[in-house]
This record gives C-alpha cells, structure tokens and sequence, in this order.
C-alpha cells in the first residue's frame, strides 16, 4: 500500500516562530523569553515580528517598556497552548503516560454573586471531558478590568455594569429569578401572616446596593410593616448560611437555597412573582469569541442582548 499523502494546506505555520512567541507570551517579557531560548533580544523581535506577518496581526501592544498580550495575541496564545501541550501528550502517548490537551474557558464571577446560579450557568460544560474550566471571583471594578483586558472570557454579575462608550460590553440577559422570604419551620408556622412574621421575627436582608433590597423595602413601605432587621448583607452565600443557622428568616431568591429548601431545612413563607433578581453575563466585542461562550450563551439566553 501506498504511503498515504499528507494533504496540502493553504499556509505552512512555522512552528519555530510559534515557540518564540509561546514562551514570550509565557516569561512576559522579550528579555526573559531571550534567556531561556538562548537567543538574543533583538534577534528574537525578529522572530515575533515575523510570526506577525504571516498571521497577518500583532499580537502585542506595547504598553510603556512592556508587551502586553492583544486578542488577536491571546487567540493565538489559546492555540499555541493547545499546539504544544498535544505535542507533550504525543511524547507522553508514546511513553504510556495519559495525557491530553484541553480547550479553555476562564469565567469571572462578583464574590457575592448565588454559588447555585453560578453551576447551573456552567452545567453545560461541567461533564465535558475535554475543558478546563477556570473561575474567578472578586469584585466587579476588578472583574471588568480582566474583562477588559482579556483575561476573561465572560463575567457573571446579578447588576449590569455602568454603559461605556469606551469600552464595547456585551450585557446578555441570563435568568431572572423570583424572591421569597424563607426560614426555618420553627420560625415560619404554617398559614402564618406574613406582616405578623415580619414584625416578630429577626429579618436578615440582602445590602441596600442589591435590587433586591429597593424594591423589597418598596413593597414593606406598600405595605405600612415595620420589619426587625437584624442584618444587612451583600453575599447571598453568607445570607444563605444566616438562614439555614437559623439567626432569622431571609429575603432570597429560592435558588440560593435550593438544597435547604428541598431537603426542608428552610421552607418558604411568601412567594413575591413581582420581585425579582437578575442575572447576566458580560462579554466584550471581539473579533474572535472564545466558542465556548456562545454554547453557554445559546443555551442560556432569554433576549438578544441587552447594552
């Protein structure tokens, strides 16, 4: 049998020109990446600016006497990852080591943002074999700035960021999730009235920057009841363990206890379908999208796209 035929691409990638720029964009510097290839500075300039011009972008901006990674440099970057890590899985196949190169979607998410929106939000990929999912929490300023600068490839927040005419957001439209005051049985009797529970049992609520709170404290003011608030806090998962210790009943939409609910540790005593909190995803407007986030957008979204 013949031996078969490699077949023809339209552009011979070279490889070494790749590697100059994978361990650059790695070592952060020309100068760093200059030692470790054992290859002068200006020399190895040479080598990127080519890279450059046969991928047909730069793949750095230069911001003082540092080059900083664009998104054409990170795309590029994705791939040359991939590119050598299949090449150590080779080396490894060969030696009866397991290894494997991953795809890879990094997610920001607010530190204060429901744990359980965050894995439903993800379930999609979360069987994937073949992903590295990566996700960070902090908090929104420091968040956009990663967005901002490509280290992100989508942000989960349950308040929309200020419109930029500078900066191109993406504000997609997630799941809007009712609210309900829960606690435990020893606290909510059945049948009993709400404006008798309020006014007799310690309230724990969610902080006054939240949504949740202005239109809750709208409907108390609606409703002339003057509740015992006895904490105010901006982490669903802190309101969420207050409740299930039982420091009070809680103002939370029943996905942040869901387990509690289920298994009865919590029981819900009023359903409000005209309160409610939303829940987004951030992007920005690229030229080239991380594939991974338009699968989880797909089958998430619930409008075109909000800016």
């Amino acid at each position: 049998m013949p031996p078969k035929k490699v077949r023809n691409l339209p552009m011979q990638l070279n490889f070494k020109h790749l590697k100059y720029f994978w361990t650059v964009a790695h070592e952060g510097s020309l100068a760093r990446a200059s030692e470790v290839l054992h290859i002068s500075t200006p020399a190895l300039s040479v080598q990127i600016q080519k890279l450059e011009e046969q991928l047909g972008h730069p793949l750095f901006d230069r911001k003082g006497r540092q080059l900083v990674l664009n998104e054409a440099g990170r795309v590029a970057l994705d791939y040359a990852d991939t590119i050598f890590t299949a090449g150590a899985d080779l080396v490894g196949s060969m030696r009866g080591i397991d290894s494997r190169a991953s795809k890879v979607i990094r997610i920001g998410a607010m530190a204060t943002l429901s744990r359980n929106f965050q894995v439903s939000f993800l379930s999609p990929l979360l069987t994937r074999e073949d992903l590295d999912i990566v996700v960070r929490s902090d908090g929104l300023s420091v968040l956009m700035k990663e967005l901002e600068d490509l280290q992100l490839d989508v942000l989960l927040v349950n308040t929309p960021p200020t419109v930029s005419h500078d900066i191109p957001w993406l504000t997609h439209l997630i799941d809007e999730q009712a609210v309900s005051i829960v606690g435990s049985p020893s606290r909510v009797a059945p049948d009993i009235d709400i404006k008798e529970l309020l006014t007799t049992q310690p309230l724990i609520l969610p902080s006054e920057a939240s949504s949740i709170r202005n239109n809750f404290d709208a409907w108390l003011d609606r409703m002339n009841i003057q509740p015992r608030i006895v904490a105010e806090v901006d982490d669903m998962a802190m309101i969420r363990l207050l409740a299930r210790a039982d420091h009070g009943i809680a103002v939370v939409p029943p996905i942040v206890v869901r387990d509690e609910l289920d298994s009865g540790l919590l029981v819900e005593a009023k359903h409000f379908d005209a309160l409610s909190e939303s829940f987004y995803a951030i992007t920005l407007k690229r030229r080239f999208d991380n594939p991974l986030v338009r699968e989880l957008l797909d089958e998430h979204y619930q409008v075109s796209r909000v800016s």
